[in-house]
């Protein structure tokens, strides 16, 4: 086994219907940017009615017909949030756990501590995390998911994976395996992926091997290592 190994997300993505909510936090290939990409899929009507809005500079999801929302309790919430330079990025309300927590001088896995995976039971969906910051020009990051310990969701297990950047490396962490009924959790550590130096390139990448029916929206971000700028990218299928 090739633990050094990187795939290509395109490949990975492409194979598998359905890896659920995702999170990519790496370096461009030439060193030059800390990229963060968030992605959301679903498979019934309520979940898929759904787009990715930017609003004093918070991602958020949000309805795309709100006549057509049945329970907006696990699909609606802050994505994307910044405090103090760190970038957090969730696939739930546990962003406001963590942002909360990091302005009264905490840090994710003390915020992460006080939360579990999310209650739709059969599936006891994983709560997956990431918390990136650049330090004397370079990033560092950490990401966490939060899974059942068992199928009956009886206790949580809490995993956090802490990283120093390496050129071209993203880490990829995604709620399932693929489709099933119950949903099959994400198990091992995140997987190692290419980031290209172009945030089109990326942005196409991921968003064309999403599987079409099931994919929702894509919110990609490059941070020049050097002066801070910011590219982003928000692909709806919901347009």
């Amino acid at each position: 086994m090739n633990v050094y190994k990187i795939d290509k997300i395109g490949e990975l993505l492409a194979s598998n219907p359905y890896p659920g909510r995702g999170i990519v936090v790496g370096k461009s290939e030439d060193g030059k940017y800390a990229v963060s990409a968030y992605f959301i899929m679903g498979r019934s009507e309520n979940s898929r009615n759904r787009v990715f809005v930017k609003k004093d500079n918070v991602l958020y999801t949000e309805p795309y017909d709100a006549s057509k929302v049945s329970d907006p309790s696990l699909i609606i919430y802050a994505a994307v949030r910044e405090h103090n330079g760190a970038l957090i990025v969730t696939n739930g309300d546990q962003t406001d756990t963590v942002y909360e927590a990091m302005k009264a001088g905490g840090d994710m896995r003390s915020a992460l501590r006080t939360r579990e995976f999310e209650p739709d039971a059969p599936n006891l969906t994983p709560r997956i995390s990431a918390v990136s910051f650049i330090e004397e020009g370079e990033l560092c990051y950490e990401m966490s998911i939060l899974k059942s310990a068992d199928p009956e969701g009886s206790s949580c297990n809490r995993f956090f994976y802490e990283y120093s950047s390496v050129a071209g490396v993203g880490h990829f962490i995604h709620t399932y395996v693929t489709d099933g009924n119950p949903i099959p959790t994400f198990v091992g550590e995140p997987e190692r992926v290419l980031i290209p130096s172009d945030i089109d390139a990326f942005a196409k990448e991921i968003w064309e091997n999403l599987n079409e029916n099931n994919k929702i929206s894509l919110y990609l971000r490059y941070t020049s290592l050097e002066d801070g700028s910011v590219s982003e990218r928000i692909i709806n299928k919901n347009a």
